[in-house]
């Protein structure tokens, strides 16, 4: 895929973005769901060998590259290391999936009912090496716990500024100011974001596009908006806590917005599964968060 194939098929894919980018502290629990306790393995090097080892896996599987799943999000170890002999940005791009990389270093502690985006100090070399292994975006993720205008027009400033940086290196942000389900005042949460979403969308110079990553709204279709943006590439949707079958349901809701979902794709797969069980699984989740993101219902 050249990179306008890659353009074209996130801007108008039929499918959604599998999120494959679990980091250093949520990789022991992705494990333990994938059936491998802390006890079967010692030390970083051994967690990330085996974290990589399921990411191949599915990679792999001959449902991942059934067309359905446009893109996937990789954490940056994945994305340096290798898929059947190849860089892992490649074999995704040989199987019709175009790649993205996560660059947050997660997140600072809570201020003012959000929690912002650690520095980044490496950041311009990460995208020059992201880019040139062929990545095509990259995603970043910050935490609005409460509606705090100050707090949630923070995250959404430091958003776009490190979205910025990406798009001076030919590469495409999503943007990701997740909105906390569990949050007491969500609702409220949801139409501050819309607000200085659209705000710093319309501030954007040029011809410069980005995409969104957020959480379900409790209204749906309360992002219309921002999917018909002439600034946004595409919406997608986190699935932030809900099992899939719910996941789906709401994402049916919303039209125009995708799935970028990872625990939702990912929580019935196991490592004692034999290769034609762990495919048929995969394919399962696949289908149902395929048809959450191409069959709407609102």
């Amino acid at each position: 895929m050249t990179q306008q194939d890659m353009l074209k098929q996130v801007a108008e894919g039929q499918g959604f973005i599998a999120a494959l980018d679990q980091s250093g502290g949520s990789t022991p629990k992705a494990l333990k769901g994938y059936g491998i306790e802390e006890s079967e393995y010692s030390g970083e090097a051994a967690m990330y060998e085996l974290i990589h080892q399921m990411r191949s896996r599915i990679i792999t599987s001959p449902s991942f590259a059934s067309g359905k799943v446009i893109g996937a999000i990789l954490f940056e170890r994945t994305m340096d290391g290798q898929v059947d002999g190849k860089p892992t940005p490649q074999a995704l791009i040989e199987r019709g999936v175009v790649p993205f990389i996560k660059i947050d270093k997660g997140l600072e502690d809570e201020v003012n009912g959000v929690q912002m985006m650690k520095p980044m100090p490496e950041l311009d070399a990460l995208l020059a090496k992201s880019k040139a292994l062929g990545v095509f975006g990259t995603k970043e993720r910050s935490v609005i716990n409460s509606a705090n205008r100050e707090g949630i027009a923070a995250v959404v400033k430091q958003q776009f500024e490190v979205g910025q940086q990406v798009i001076a290196h030919g590469m495409v942000p999503m943007i990701e100011p997740e909105v906390n389900i569990k949050s007491e005042t969500r609702a409220e949460c949801d139409a501050i974001l819309l607000d200085e979403l659209l705000k710093a969308l319309d501030a954007l110079s040029g011809d410069d596009k980005v995409m969104l990553k957020l959480s379900l709204p409790v209204q749906s279709g309360l992002f219309d908006p921002l999917v018909a943006h002439p600034r946004v590439l595409r919406v997608v949707a986190l699935s932030g806590g809900y099992k899939r079958p719910e996941a789906c349901i709401e994402l049916a809701k919303n039209k125009g917005i995708i799935a970028s979902f990872s625990r939702a794709l990912l929580e019935d797969l196991r490592a004692q599964m034999t290769d034609a069980e762990f495919d048929a699984s995969l394919g399962s989740a696949i289908d149902d968060i395929y048809r959450g993101s191409t069959v709407k219902t609102a």
